[in-house]
C-alpha cells in the first residue's frame, strides 16, 4: 500500500491531467514506494516520518504571496534574480537583464519526463533510491533552462532564490532546472533556499549542469529553509575536457535534509573543488550525499567538507569517488572532518574510493571530535568566555570553507548567517 505521502500527491485526478510518461513514472513509484533504511544509499536517513505527512499539490496562491524583498536579497549581487515561491516562479519578484548570449526559457515538462533517469520498470532498491527524482518527473510544475552560448564570460552572478512563503496548508513543490555552458563559457550561479516565513512545505528539486569544454561553472548553494521544512535536492553535473566545476555548498536549514551531488568527469583533464558545509541544531537532519566519477584521463576532484552537529542534530556525509578503467592519471582527494558539540548530536561519515586505472593519485579521509580543549583553554586565558570561545572556534572551523567567495560583502554576509546560526548552540 502507497504511504500516505504518495496518496496525498499521486491521486487520480492528479494524474488524469498528466501525459502518459509522467502518469507510467508515477504508477512505477506508488508500486515501489520510498527509500528504506534497508537501502544502501539512504541507511542513514529514515524517511517515514515524512512518508506519513499529507501535503497539497502545489500552492494555488504562491503566485500572490507577498514577501518583502530583504528576505532573499544577498549583499553584492546584483544581476539576474530568479524567484520562486513555494515553487512557483514570480516574475514579479524576479530581476530580468538581457545577457548577451545567454537564454532563460521555460523547459517544457513533457521533455522533463522524456529525459528523467531510470526506468518505469526497474523495481528494487535502485529504483526506491530515485524515488524523490520520480516524483519530481511525475508531478513537476516548475522547469527552467539557461543556455550559455560558445566563448561567452558572464560576469554578474545569475541568482535563483526558492523561498518558502506560508500558505493555508502544508504544501510539495518540485521544480527543475538545467543550466547549459557551451564550450569556453564562464557562469555563476547562486542557488538560494530561504524561509520567507515558517513553514513546514515539503520541497523537491532536481537540477542538471553541462558544462562544456573549457568552460567555467561556479555555482554557490545556500541552503537556509524553514526549521519546519523538507527539502530533497539532486543536482548532476557533466564537465567535459578542460572544464572546471567549483562548488560550494552551505546547509543550515530545513528539518530534514537530503542532497545528491551526482558529478561525471566526463572529458579529459576535466577538474571538480567542492567546499561544504552543514552546521545543525535542535533535531535538525542533514544528508550530504556526493558521489563523483572519473570516467577520462588527467581528471583531478578535490574535495573537503565540515560538518557541525549540536544538541539532537544528526548529519550525515557521504562521499564516494569511483575512477574507472581508462581514467589513467586522475588525481582525486576527498577530506571530511566533523564536530559534535553535545553528547547527543550524531554525523555518520561514509567516505568510499574505488580505482580501476593506473598510476592515479588518490586519497581519502574522515574525522569526527570535539573542540580542541587546549584551544578552548588558550582563549580563556586570555579572557574570553567559554560560550564565545567555543563560537569562535566553531566558526572558523566552517569558514575556512567560504575564503574564497567573492565579493567580499557576500562572504562577509555568509559570515555573518553562519555565526548567527551557530550563536543558537552556546549560551
Amino acid at each position: 500500500m502507497a504511504s500516505a505521502l504518495l496518496q496525498s500527491l499521486l491521486d487520480e485526478e492528479t494524474l488524469s491531467a498528466v501525459g502518459d510518461k509522467r502518469r507510467a513514472t508515477a504508477s512505477a513509484l506508488l508500486r515501489d514506494g520510498l527509500p528504506r533504511p534497508r537501502d544502501e544509499a539512504w541507511k542513514y536517513t529514515s524517511v517515514r516520518a515524512l512518508e506519513q505527512r499529507r501535503y497539497a499539490n502545489g500552492d494555488v496562491g504562491a503566485l500572490t504571496r507577498s514577501l518583502a524583498a530583504h528576505a532573499f536579497e544577498l549583499p553584492g549581487v546584483d544581476g539576474v534574480q530568479l524567484v520562486f515561491v513555494n515553487g512557483a516562479y514570480r516574475a514579479d519578484l524576479s530581476r530580468i537583464a538581457a545577457l548577451e548570449g545567454v537564454t532563460i526559457t521555460p523547459l517544457a515538462v513533457e521533455d522533463v519526463a522524456s529525459s528523467s533517469h531510470g526506468s518505469a520498470d526497474a523495481g528494487g532498491a535502485e529504483s526506491r533510491s530515485d524515488a524523490f527524482q520520480r516524483l519530481n518527473t511525475a508531478l513537476v510544475g516548475t522547469c527552467l533552462r539557461v543556455h550559455v552560448a560558445a566563448g561567452v564570460r558572464v560576469a554578474e552572478p545569475i541568482h535563483l532564490v526558492f523561498a518558502g512563503a506560508a500558505a493555508q496548508t502544508d504544501v510539495a513543490w518540485q521544480a527543475r532546472t538545467r543550466f547549459e555552458l557551451a564550450e569556453r563559457a564562464s557562469l555563476r550561479v547562486i542557488e538560494h533556499h530561504v524561509a520567507a516565513d515558517a513553514n513546514a512545505h515539503f520541497g523537491n528539486l532536481v537540477a542538471h549542469y553541462a558544462v562544456g569544454a573549457q568552460a567555467r561553472l561556479d555555482l554557490l548553494q545556500i541552503q537556509q529553509a524553514s526549521d519546519a521544512a523538507t527539502l530533497i535536492r539532486r543536482d548532476t553535473f557533466e564537465v567535459s575536457e578542460d572544464a572546471l566545476l567549483s562548488l560550494r555548498t552551505l546547509e543550515t536549514g530545513s528539518q530534514l535534509t537530503r542532497h545528491e551531488v551526482d558529478v561525471d568527469l566526463a572529458g579529459s583533464r576535466a577538474r571538480f573543488e567542492s567546499r561544504g558545509v552543514f552546521a545543525l541544531h535542535g533535531r535538525q537532519h542533514c544528508d550530504s550525499h556526493l558521489d563523483i566519477r572519473h570516467n577520462a584521463g588527467a581528471t583531478i576532484s578535490d574535495i573537503v567538507w565540515r560538518g557541525v552537529a549540536d544538541e539532537r542534530a544528526r548529519g550525515v556525509f557521504h562521499g564516494a569517488i569511483v575512477i574507472a578503467p581508462g581514467a589513467d592519471g586522475a588525481d582525486a582527494k576527498l577530506s571530511n572532518k566533523n564536530l559534535l558539540l553535545s553528547s547527543t548530536a550524531e554525523i555518520d561519515t561514509q567516505p568510499a574510493l574505488e580505482i580501476y586505472a593506473d598510476e592515479v593519485k588518490a586519497a581519502h579521509g574522515a574525522t569526527v571530535g570535539q573542540l580542541d580543549e587546549g584551544a578552548l583553554f588558550y582563549l580563556r586565558s586570555r579572557g574570553i568566555a567559554l560560550g564565545v570561545a567555543r563560537q569562535l572556534l566553531v566558526s572558523g572551523f566552517c569558514r575556512e570553507m567560504f575564503a574564497d567567495i567573492k565579493p567580499l560583502a557576500l562572504r562577509d554576509h555568509l559570515d555573518a548567517m553562519l555565526s548567527a546560526h551557530l550563536s543558537i548552540e552556546f549560551s
